[in-house]
């Protein structure tokens, strides 16, 4: 979290791309089971299903929502989600998008979204879990990154050259 991939997203929508968000299916997934929508449960419930159903589960609930080719998925997390995404779209490509750990935890103090953490060991936390569930392994082997350190207009302008580049 706080990498800049909601910025991403909003710069891809204005771009003509429609815009999957795999948190979305884990969210609804929450609500359907009747519990409070939080790091904890959203994180915890995606977790379980993972173990239950593989660590492509949340790429596969969330295929029917891809009607474009011309479609970003935000919220990968796994190798085997990409390579379910790979398997069913010929020209899918994964951009990674970076910011240090410090800069990450800087932007979600400030944004305060319903499933961000709010202290730096959650934080930590959620990094921990996120990367036993190989989101390392998806960022290492992106076929394009963008690091975000700078201001949001530089790193809009980076995103708008890389999905140029895509179109």
């Amino acid at each position: 979290p706080g990498s800049g991939k909601g910025v991403f997203v909003e710069t891809a929508k204005k771009k003509g791309f429609d815009v999957v968000r795999m948190g979305d299916a884990v969210w609804e997934y929450v609500k359907k089971k009747g519990l409070t929508l939080n790091d904890e449960n959203v994180g915890g419930v995606a977790d379980e299903e993972r173990k239950k159903h593989g660590y492509g589960i949340w790429a596969e609930r969330t295929l029917p929502f891809i009607k474009n080719r011309k479609t970003v998925i935000d919220g990968i997390r796994s190798i085997e989600e990409v390579g379910i995404f790979k398997s069913h779209f010929q020209d899918f490509i994964v951009i990674g998008v970076h910011s240090s750990p410090e800069t990450r935890y800087r932007r979600i103090m400030k944004r305060k979204r319903i499933d961000d953490t709010f202290s730096k060991e959650d934080f930590d936390e959620r990094d921990k879990r996120e990367l036993s569930w190989g989101i390392g392994e998806v960022i290492a082997l992106a076929d394009v990154m963008i690091v975000n350190e700078e201001g949001i207009e530089e790193f809009k302008k980076k995103v708008e050259k890389v999905l140029g580049e895509t179109d």
